[in-house]
This record gives structure tokens, C-alpha cells and sequence, in this order.
């Protein structure tokens, strides 16, 4: 080699190192990680003790922290007792139809989200889990115009208010047309740049269509807000026998903790990782074996609490917590 090629190779390693050397260190990656429960102090208490750093918390109808039940002092001694425990509360979820077509149903479903984000905002809370909406038998732009219609109307001038933004959970079953990319692309393209709108992803939602919870997290990383944790379970014995459409409909799919299911773990966490994702992701407990359950409305019994402990466990092999 001549001594001005070695030069030159010699010159370029020099640059390289320095470049990378000057370049900013990327921190490290540890989001936070907790379950979504009801609220009550004995929830705050077990979530900080088993070494969750996040919550998110239902305020469904008739919960205790539904608009209508729900009082000032209630949600301040609340607010207090999540700041005290240092756990971050990331999403109130609520099952809606935001554009149900009877209207005394549209407008009963109305009041109660305007009331939950004037909750949300009172806690602190950035976020509302739940569904775009959708009207059955119209098709996917006739819905998407009447959801940003509604939204428009009756929600964006209190997330303005509170800092609050509605985020889309991929249920398949629910008044909704978030349930993937499809839904993402027509809803997203009709909200712009709209702050108030974003995804709660959920990849147990994603195997049970037999869609990529991968590319999808790839895709739309900058919409996602929050993160389900839940696995899906595909009983493929049962389903080589039956199909998805059996004459006598069986189960060949299950929610099941972290850990238990079909999804890739270690694939999607090296995703978000790699897209620099930094918001909540809270264990969406629906796993029937670890008998989820409530004990008096609010407090999460034995069983439930064993799989959120078994959940963590697995969890830990793939995110700092």
C-alpha cells in the first residue's frame, strides 16, 4: 500500500472517531412501566411496592371517577396521593361511542367524555384511552367525517382547556375505526396536525387480526402516546380444526398476560427503543387464569395482583424498570 493511501485511510478512521466521539450520547432507554386498574389508595400502594412507575386508571360510568360521582376533594386527595406515591399517571380510559347514531345515546356518551376530560385535566392526567367511534353500517369516511365533526365540536375546546388529548385503542370489537394502519391513515389525514388526537397502541389488538404489531408500532411511532401491555394467545390446534367463522363459534384466541401469548416481546421493545418512544406503557390485566377481579368496586383482589407480579417478572428481561 503507498504510504499516501495509507495517509488518506489513516486520515478518514481519524474523522470517523472523531465524529463519533462528538456525536450526542443517546440516553438511555427506560420507559415507565404500570398497570391499569380502578382507583383507590390500596391500588397506589400495591403499584409503588411491586416497583411500577406508572398507572393508568378507568373512569368509566358509575366508577369513582365518573363525571357525576366524582367530587372536587375526591380527585384532589387522589391527585395527592399518586404525587406522593412519585408514580406517573398516564391515561384515564373510558369505553365510548363518540358518535352513536341514537342521539340521547351520542348525547348521554358526549357529557360523560366532556366530564372525563375536565377529570383528567384536574388529576393531571395528558391522556383519554378509548375508541374513535363508529356508526356500523356507514362507511369508513362517512365515519371518520362525523368523528372529526363531533370531536371538533364537542371535545378539542376542553383538551385545549385541560391539556388533554384523546388517544385510540385498536379494538377490534369496539365503536371503533382505529383498529390499525387503515383507520390510522383515513382519521390522521382528516385531524392533520390536529395536538389532541393520537394512538394508544396495543399489540394483542394487532395478532388477533393477523396484522404486524411491529410495523405498525414502526409506522405511526410518532402518533403513540401510550402502550398497552397485553399479550394474545392464538389457539392454532383449535383453529386448524374450525377456522375464524365455525358454524358453532369457539374460543381460538385468549388475552393473556405479558409473556404468555404469541407477540415478540424483545422485536416490539427493540422498536420503540429504536424510535426513542419515552411514554408509559401500563399492563392491560384481561389474562382469565390470574382471575382478574375486584374486591368492593375498587381494590384489585389476589389474583389479579399475582398476574400484574408475573407480568413485571417477565417484562424485566426486556425493559429497565
Amino acid at each position: 500500500m503507498s504510504s499516501s493511501r495509507r495517509a488518506f485511510l489513516g486520515a478518514a478512521v481519524t474523522a470517523a472517531v472523531a465524529q463519533a466521539q462528538n456525536r450526542p450520547r443517546r440516553e438511555m432507554w427506560k420507559p415507565k412501566v404500570g398497570i391499569l386498574v380502578n382507583y383507590s389508595e390500596g391500588n397506589v400502594a400495591f403499584a409503588k411496592k411491586e416497583g411500577f412507575t406508572s398507572m393508568g386508571l378507568w373512569a368509566q360510568p358509575k366508577s369513582n371517577l365518573a363525571p357525576g360521582v366524582v367530587t372536587d376533594a375526591f380527585l384532589e386527595k387522589a391527585k395527592e396521593t399518586i404525587r406522593q406515591s412519585g408514580i406517573y399517571c398516564s391515561v384515564i380510559g373510558v369505553t365510548a361511542n363518540h358518535i352513536a347514531a341514537d342521539p340521547a345515546e351520542r348525547k348521554k356518551v358526549n357529557d360523560h367524555v366532556m366530564g372525563v376530560i375536565e377529570t383528567a385535566g384536574k388529576l393531571g392526567v395528558p391522556h383519554i384511552g378509548t375508541m374513535s367511534g363508529r356508526i356500523p353500517e356507514k362507511k369508513l369516511a362517512e365515519n371518520v367525517d362525523e368523528i372529526k365533526r363531533v370531536y371538533t365540536e364537542k371535545y378539542f375546546p376542553l383538551c385545549e382547556k385541560y391539556k388533554v388529548r384523546l388517544i385510540w385503542e385498536p379494538w377490534p370489537e369496539g365503536p371503533n375505526v382505529a383498529t390499525g394502519p387503515q383507520g390510522y391513515e383515513a382519521l390522521f389525514n382528516a385531524f392533520g396536525d390536529s395536538p389532541y388526537v393520537g394512538i394508544q397502541f396495543d399489540p394483542s389488538h394487532y395478532v388477533r387480526q393477523f396484522m404486524d404489531p411491529y410495523q405498525a408500532a414502526r409506522d405511526w411511532i410518532d402518533k403513540i402516546y401510550d402502550v398497552h401491555l397485553k399479550d394474545t394467545e392464538i389457539k392454532y390446534h383449535v383453529l386448524a380444526k374450525t377456522g375464524i367463522n365455525a358454524p358453532n363459534p369457539v374460543a381460538w384466541w385468549r388475552y393473556r398476560i405479558p409473556g404468555q401469548g404469541q407477540i415478540d416481546w424483545a422485536k416490539f421493545f427493540t422498536v420503540l427503543m429504536d424510535k426513542g418512544y419515552q411514554g408509559a406503557m401500563n399492563i392491560e390485566h384481561e389474562d382469565e387464569e390470574y382471575r382478574p377481579g375486584y374486591v368492593n368496586g375498587n381494590e384489585i383482589n389476589e389474583g389479579y395482583q399475582v398476574g400484574f407480579r408475573m407480568g413485571l417478572r417477565y417484562l424485566k428481561q426486556f425493559v429497565p424498570v
